[in-house]
C-alpha cells in the first residue's frame, strides 16, 4: 500500500541507504535458537523490550500516516498489551527494558524532524521492521507454547 500511494518501493537502494533508525530486532543471539530455558527467558525479555520500544515508533506512524490512524492506534494498543503479557512471562519482569518518558520524547522529536520525503520512507521502514519483529515474536511464542506448560 505504501509503494502504491507514495511510490516507496521495498527494493529502493535509496531507502536502504537512509535507514538510520535504531528499530528493535530479535536475533538468534537473543535466544531464538530455542534451546536452554535461560535463552528462552532472554528471548522473552528481548521481545517484550522491543515491543515497548516500538510503541514510540508506532505513535509516530499514527500521527504521520493519518489515513490509517485508527488501524495504527489499534495496532499500538495491541502491541502494548502483548508487551505487558510477555513481560509477565519473564522470570524477572523488572529486567524488561521499558523506555522512559525522556527517551521516548527524544526519539519522537528525532523522528518528527525528518523531511516530508523521508517521512514516507521512515513509515515504511518502521512498518517493515515491525512486521519482521512480529513474525519472530509469533514463532518464539508458538515454540514456547508447544514446549512449555504455560498459556498465552
Amino acid at each position: 500500500q505504501m509503494c502504491e500511494k507514495f511510490s516507496v518501493c521495498p527494493n529502493s537502494m535509496e531507502m536502504l541507504l537512509r535507514n538510520k533508525l535504531n528499530l528493535p530486532k530479535v536475533t538468534e543471539e537473543d535466544g531464538l535458537t530455542f534451546s536452554p530455558f535461560s535463552f528462552q527467558d532472554k528471548c522473552l525479555r528481548k521481545i517484550s523490550s522491543g515491543l515497548y520500544t516500538f510503541q514510540t515508533y508506532l505513535k509516530y506512524v499514527q500521527e504521520t500516516f493519518i489515513s490509517e490512524n485508527q488501524n495504527v492506534e489499534s495496532l499500538s494498543y495491541s502491541t502494548e498489551h502483548l508487551a505487558r503479557t510477555i513481560r509477565q512471562m519473564v522470570i524477572n519482569p523488572e529486567e524488561v527494558i521499558v523506555p522512559d518518558a525522556a527517551t521516548q520524547e527524544s526519539l519522537h522529536r528525532q523522528l518528527k524532524s525528518s523531511q516530508a520525503w523521508t517521512e514516507k520512507i521512515t513509515i515504511h521502514l518502521i512498518l517493515r521492521d515491525f512486521t519482521s519483529f512480529m513474525e519472530k515474536t509469533v514463532r518464539a511464542v508458538r515454540y514456547l507454547k508447544n514446549t512449555r506448560s504455560f498459556s498465552v
